[in-house]
């Protein structure tokens, strides 16, 4: 963006006094990211936004919105461009958050532009330039979604680990039984190879290194092993894991989110198998 808006945006953003989102899904197109429909239209005064966007993060709460839209309806990908937008702006308006199976803490909204007009100075890194913007954007997200899945997996392999150590059955702590040791030895397995991959992305993320299919498969390896290990969790818990009484249960519902968000699973063995069958 301009060094003016960097200047205007960016303090208050990173001292947590305004709070920000970025609008890429629709709610017809979610993995198919250049199959969105928003538009904006050029003006003498600036640019017009009609549409909608869906499942946005902060959306009902933001103070910018960085809102990919539509600038020439025959370019393909090249014709999206990237917007900010300011809540309270005429014609932009946020919707309640939703009800979610998990990560209530996060909310998540949809979006509607009608007739929203905005200033010139709003275009952010130039017209068309939008769409590998938002890929660079999922790029790193995907860093931070590995980060994601092995908390949740670290945390469901401790809270498994605590119970199993306090629960007794048959006159001894249910760890000392084998299904559940071998479990937990699983567990471990699980989360310290997803760590390790991980931490590997965000390292070479770090140097300016971008290998596409390593931060897919970190974010694949990551956030279903988060799942795995969740549910192996609820499992040792028995009854109780199932009981919102139990961090677990959380656990469970939260980790579902990994294989879809920033890009699904499917979408993530899609680009590995790409970057691979373009080796030989």
């Amino acid at each position: 963006a301009s060094e003016e808006m960097k200047s205007e945006i960016l303090p208050g953003l990173a001292r947590g006094e305004s709070i920000g989102a970025w609008a890429l899904t629709e709610p017809h197109c979610g993995s198919d990211a250049a199959a969105l429909k928003t538009s904006a239209r050029r003006t003498e005064r600036g640019w017009v936004l009609n549409g909608s966007k869906m499942f946005i993060t902060n959306g009902s709460c933001a103070d910018w919105v960085l809102v990919t839209a539509r600038t020439d309806p025959d370019a393909g990908h090249l014709g999206v461009t990237s917007f900010l937008v300011k809540a309270g702006t005429p014609g932009f308006a946020a919707g309640a958050s939703l009800e979610k199976m998990g990560c209530r803490g996060s909310p998540t909204s949809a979006l509607h532009f009608e007739d929203c007009e905005i200033p010139h100075e709003w275009l952010v890194g130039g017209e068309g330039a939008g769409f590998l913007q938002a890929m660079k954007t999922l790029e790193f997200g995907r860093i931070g979604m590995a980060a994601f899945g092995v908390g949740i997996a670290q945390a469901a392999l401790d809270e498994a680990l605590q119970y199993s150590k306090e629960r007794s059955a048959f006159g001894k702590a249910i760890i000392r039984f084998q299904p559940v040791h071998f479990k937990l030895a699983d567990m471990r397995i699980a989360v310290d190879g997803a760590r390790i991959l991980a931490m590997r992305a965000a390292w070479l993320h770090g140097r300016g290194e971008c290998p596409q299919a390593l931060f897919s498969a970190a974010k694949l390896l990551a956030t279903e092993t988060a799942v795995r290990c969740t549910d192996l969790a609820v499992q040792i818990h028995g009854g109780y894991g199932y009981m919102a009484e139990y961090r677990v249960e959380r656990l469970y519902r939260d980790a579902r989110l990994g294989p879809i968000g920033e890009g699904t699973s499917e979408i993530q063995r899609r680009l590995i198998a790409q970057e691979t069958l373009a080796m030989f």
